[in-house]
């Protein structure tokens, strides 16, 4: 059983969740079995296995599924980015296109629908936040984009039009830091802290 931390079966799992160029560059990544992929040069090659078995493909309107080596890889692509979640061959395939689909709706409303490559590195940190939201430790946390975008900009679960911390002003933010900190005062000590 090479599950990480001895998980359960039944939970789904997330090997990999990866973000590469139209010429196999890596954008962004995150490896959730440590123990299959242990050093870069094993996520390195890889992912270039990886390119190799999906360059000749079109993957624009949905998700496509391949089998490589002992894992299940689906992937999507657009414009000239391509993003993969990579599972067990074991593992539910319609969970993890559900992952795959999360991942790029909520990067497509995040980045205005310009998944390019320039604009992917240059709003990296959404990028990488959206994975962080998606799948943590190899489990996943949330699978709907809209929630993921809500999460990533710092707004309610349910995006109640707080506006994101990178458009306030200094003022703003303080005021909004202020409040924050009222309420977290207030809940501590209603539950007696």
């Amino acid at each position: 059983n090479n599950l990480p931390l001895k998980m359960d079966p039944l939970v789904p799992f997330v090997k990999a969740v990866i973000i590469m160029d139209g010429e196999g560059n890596r954008l962004s990544s995150k490896y959730y079995s440590k123990d299959e992929f242990p050093t870069d040069l094993d996520r390195t090659t890889f992912e270039n296995k990886l390119f190799r078995k999906t360059k000749h493909t079109n993957a624009r309107t949905e998700a496509e599924i391949i089998m490589m080596e002992q894992n299940v890889a689906l992937y999507r692509m657009s414009m000239e980015t391509r993003f993969f979640v990579i599972g067990s061959a074991l593992e539910n395939e319609l969970i993890l296109t559900s992952v795959l689909d999360g991942l790029f709706e909520a990067l497509n409303t995040l980045l205005r629908g310009q998944t390019d490559r320039r604009s992917v590195l240059d709003h990296l940190e959404l990028v990488i936040l959206t994975i962080d939201e998606l799948v943590d430790g190899g489990m996943i946390l949330e699978n709907d984009p809209n929630n993921i975008v809500s999460r990533v900009l710092m707004r309610g679960i349910e995006g109640q039009g707080e506006v994101p911390m990178a458009e306030l002003t200094i003022g703003q933010a303080l005021a909004s830091a202020r409040e924050q900190f009222i309420k977290s005062m207030g809940n501590q000590s209603s539950q007696g802290f």
